[in-house]
Parts: structure tokens; sequence; C-alpha cells
């Protein structure tokens, strides 16, 4: 465990079946709170699953970090063996912060970076494969597709893919990420509420999953498929309508939500069944009910409201028609400490407790996570600039702030994030608590990635740590004041005495035998200068 400072917020195969899924082997058997301040550790209920609408944070953190809870691992292993992955992985952010300074990935010159726990998103891959291999039947076809949006990088995509991870991408950029990263069409699936005729022509063209959102969509989809035959498996997005969780920006499955088919509108259910009897080829249905803030109990709850329509259009239709069931993703992510939940073994196991059938292999199953896959996994460190104080409260002026968490910043109650203090070499620094603000380089009075936090008191020369930003932090730049893209490494554990490099692009071992690989390299004065339209500096001056 780290002796950090920390202060929280207080608040398988791919073999094909004919459906797009790939076959797996047998189973092996409203009150915004202060952001200052900290008390005992949340239960389960309380890790954003709406316990109460304290948001990202669910409940109040421990500095302790990892272990306040028993809970069930980050697959399918025991409590404690989940205990023990949550103290590795703080273990290994320790030793990548420190080797960051001591290789200079960190410095006066670069003073922001992101960091990404290679190793730790292994692990995550590997207990949502588990997790839901426990409950399906052997032979089930099952794809994983990780949700680009959580993580727009074509490494993190490689890696996922490698992991046996696919994509769902919801753009053309965002398909564009995964083919580069080389995830196949089989394993690719789109969504998006306002896909062009373009991007529907590629995807049916390529053999790509495609969820239509709504009735127009699928009369582009009609006309496609008459002119031009797809291997595309394509479903239908419907809205269950089962309500929100605490975060509404989040909460997909309210009665007005912009997403897929209200189900519950009048005339709905009928138009559904319509239209899967007209259309033949229509064989998925697919629901995504929200993410952070939503209480398991009601994803699960739009779960089994999809796969009782799924079931109502087999009988209707008179054959099994709809073959896959793509539940969407969603898990919530504690951001209260260091400990991983809820987990993906338990979240499956709840719908295999209100949901049996869905896992009886009858349908295949498709699933699309994102957040809960890297959150935990990145941490943003910026070096200190200045320290100061102003009416009694100490400030540490960093170089992380809104570019790098605009959440945090604009909707610190749903939003808080968790801070770590180390010292001028990178180590974790002791010492007496702290009431102080960590701020960031923007030009507005509430560029705060933390405010009111207890800590060992950050001096100049310090870093100031950004836990659990794996996911739609760093990788998601606001170009407020032109400040430009931090750097992003991955990093793994090392033996020392290696040749110093890990032969694509790292740095090597150092700093308890850590090496990084670019991810992305830092954002260049001239890219920032080009992308504003340097190139065309008198456009408007020949108006």
């Amino acid at each position: 465990m780290s002796s950090a400072g920390t202060s929280g917020p207080s608040s398988g195969d791919t073999t094909g079946n004919g459906n797009g899924v790939p076959e797996r082997a047998a189973a092996p058997g409203g009150n915004r709170p202060p952001r200052g301040g900290r008390a005992g550790a949340a239960d389960l209920g309380g890790f954003g699953s709406g316990a109460d609408d304290r948001g990202a944070g669910g409940g109040t953190p421990d500095r302790s970090a990892v272990g306040a809870t028993d809970r069930s691992g980050t697959g399918s292993g025991t409590g404690s063996d989940a205990v023990a992955a949550d103290a590795e992985r703080v273990a290994r952010r320790d030793d990548a912060v420190r080797a960051a300074v001591e290789q200079g990935l960190l410095s006066p010159e670069q003073p922001v970076v992101a960091l990404l726990d290679v190793p730790g998103i292994r692990a995550s891959a590997a207990a949502l494969r588990a997790a839901f291999d426990t409950v399906t039947a052997p032979g089930t076809p099952v794809l994983h597709a990780f949700a680009v949006k959580a993580a727009p990088l074509v490494p993190v995509l490689r890696l996922l893919a490698d992991e046996g991870i696919g994509a769902e991408v919801a753009s053309p950029g965002e398909l564009a990420l995964a083919r580069t990263a080389g995830v196949s069409p089989d394993r690719t699936v789109l969504d998006s509420p306002a896909k062009t005729s373009a991007e529907l022509r590629e995807a049916l063209a390529l053999g790509i999953a495609v969820n239509a959102d709504n009735p127009q969509e699928l009369d582009r989809i009609d006309a496609m498929v008459r002119s031009a035959p797809t291997r595309s498996p394509i479903g239908l997005r419907i809205n269950p309508q089962v309500g929100g969780g605490s975060i509404g920006a989040l909460s997909t499955a309210t009665a007005t939500s912009k997403f897929g088919v209200a189900l519950r509108d009048e005339g709905a259910r009928a138009w559904i069944l319509r239209a899967y009897a007209d259309r033949p080829w229509l064989t998925r249905l697919h629901a995504h009910s929200g993410s952070q803030g939503m209480p398991l109990s009601l994803m699960a709850q739009g779960v089994a409201e999809t796969y009782a329509l799924a079931e109502e259009i087999n009988r209707h239709v008179g054959r099994r028609q709809v073959d896959t069931i793509d539940i969407g993703g969603g898990l919530p992510v504690n951001f209260g400490s260091d400990a991983t939940a809820p987990t993906y073994a338990q979240y499956a196991r709840l719908l295999a407790e209100v949901v049996p059938g869905l896992f009886d292999g009858r349908y295949g199953l498709v699933t699309e996570f994102g957040r809960s896959l890297l959150a935990k996994h990145g941490t943003v460190l910026a070096r200190v600039e200045y320290a100061k104080s102003a009416g009694g409260r100490a400030i540490a002026v960093t170089h992380a702030g809104v570019q790098v968490a605009a959440r945090t910043v604009y909707a610190p109650g749903a939003w808080p994030l968790r801070i770590a203090a180390y010292d001028a070499k990178g180590r974790p620094k002791t010492g007496p608590d702290v009431v102080q603000d960590i701020a960031g380089p923007a030009c507005f009075a509430g560029d705060l990635l933390a405010e009111g936090r207890a800590l060992p008191l950050l001096e100049q020369g310090d870093h100031a740590a950004a836990l659990d930003t794996g996911a739609y932090y760093f990788a998601h730049h606001y170009a407020y004041n032109s400040l430009a893209r931090p750097g992003i490494y991955g990093f793994a554990p090392t033996d020392h005495g290696t040749d110093g490099t890990d032969g694509d692009g790292g740095t090597g071992s150092g700093g308890g035998g850590v090496r990084f690989a670019v991810v992305r390299e830092p954002q260049t004065l001239e890219e920032i200068v080009a992308e504003s339209g340097g190139t065309h500096s008198r456009s408007l001056t020949s108006l």
C-alpha cells in the first residue's frame, strides 16, 4: 500500500457463427457536496450506484484506499484477491510516478503528463471476460466491445484488441481509430443517434454490426440493404424507459432520452414488432440504460426489459429471429477509493439472477463497457509550479486543470477526483494534513482539480496526481487558453538491469523498475498554431 497522502471528495475466440458475435470456448465451471474533506469508506451501493446523489464519487472515500469493504474480486476471484490486486495497482502507480520524474517524462519543461497502467488494463479486460464466461452457457457467442469514446487512443484500442476486446464506435473518427488499431469489422459495433448515410454505407460494406437508433434511420438501412447485400448484423436500439440515475446527463433510459425507440410510448411496441416481422435481417436488439450514477438494479431492469422484448419479437414472428442482445455497458466506477467496486463479477451475477434466460445459450451477447475498463488505470501527474495562500487557504498551482479534467472542473459535485501528493522526487509525500486547493493553470477562478482538500502540504516543485483518470479525462483534451495536450505514456514494471529501452518508443528501467511507452506525444506549439488556422492567417482580411 502506498503511504502517499491521498485525499478524495467527501461526498475469446474470434470464430464467427453467423450472427457477427465471436463464439467463446466453454466456460470453466441533487445537493452538491463540498469538495474537501474525507470520511469513512462507502459500501457498494454508494459507488456511483445511485444510492445517493453524490455522483461519480458515490460514497465518502477513505484515505486507507483499499480493503475497507469485502468485495468479490475483479473477475471471478475472492474478495481478498481483489484487495491484493488493488494494492498492487497502487504500488505500480507509485513506482510509475517516481520513474516518470526520474526519467524526465515530467520536468519543468514538461510539467504535466498522463500515465496508463498497462498491466492494470490487461487485468480489467481479463476480469470482464471471466465474469461473463462464468454465467453464460458453454459455446455462447460473446463480444465485449470497448466504448471507444472512453479513451480514443489507438495504442489503447490495440492493447484491448490483443486482450480479446473489440470496439464500439459512434463516429467516423472513432471507427478510423479502431481500424487503425487493427480491430476487425466483425468485432466492431456502430452506435450513434445521428449516423449519416455515408457512415451507414461504410459500415454495411465492411460488415460492421449496426444498431439503428430510430425509425428514420431504419428506413435508410432498408434502402441500402435492398440495393446491396451486407454481412453486417443489424439491430434496433430501444429505450426501455426505466428511469435515470444520479447524473442526468449519463442517464439514457429516461422518458425523454434522445436515444433509441422509446419502448413505453404509445404505439412503440407494436411498431417494433412490425419492424422485425417486415425485416428478417433485423436480428439484434440493443439497449443501454446509462452509466456513472446508475444503480446496478436499474441497469439490470433495463436489460430485463430488452430480453423480454426479444422474446416477444421471436414469438410474434414465429422463429428465433433475434439471436443477439447487446446490453450496452455502463458499469459505474468507484472514484472514492482505490477499491475496484462494483466488479464485473458482481454485475454478471446480478444479471444472471434477474435475467437467467439471457445466459442459457439461446442468445449471443454483446457488451459495450468503457469507463470501467480504463478509469482506475490512469493518472494525471502535474508539477506544482507555485505554492501560495489566500484568505488563510493554501493553494498549490499546478499544470493540470480544465484542459485534462473538464468534467471535474465544471461539475465538481458529479465528478470529484481523488488527489495524491508526491514530493519533488516523485515519492509519496508524508506529513500532517493541510487543507488546501489544487488549482489548474487556466485563467478562470473555477479551474480547480480539488477544493479544500486535506493533504500533506504541497510545495513548489512537488507533484499532484489526479487519480482514476484513465477514461474521459486526459484523452479528451479541452484547449482552453490554447494549453497543450499532455504526453500520454503507458507503463509496466520491468526487471532492473535492462538495456534502457522497451523497443517501441519507451524509456528504460528506473524508479522501481518501470518502463514507459509513448501513447501520444506531447503537443507542440507548432501543432497548436497549425490547428488554430496558422496557415490561413490572412484569410479573413481578404474578405
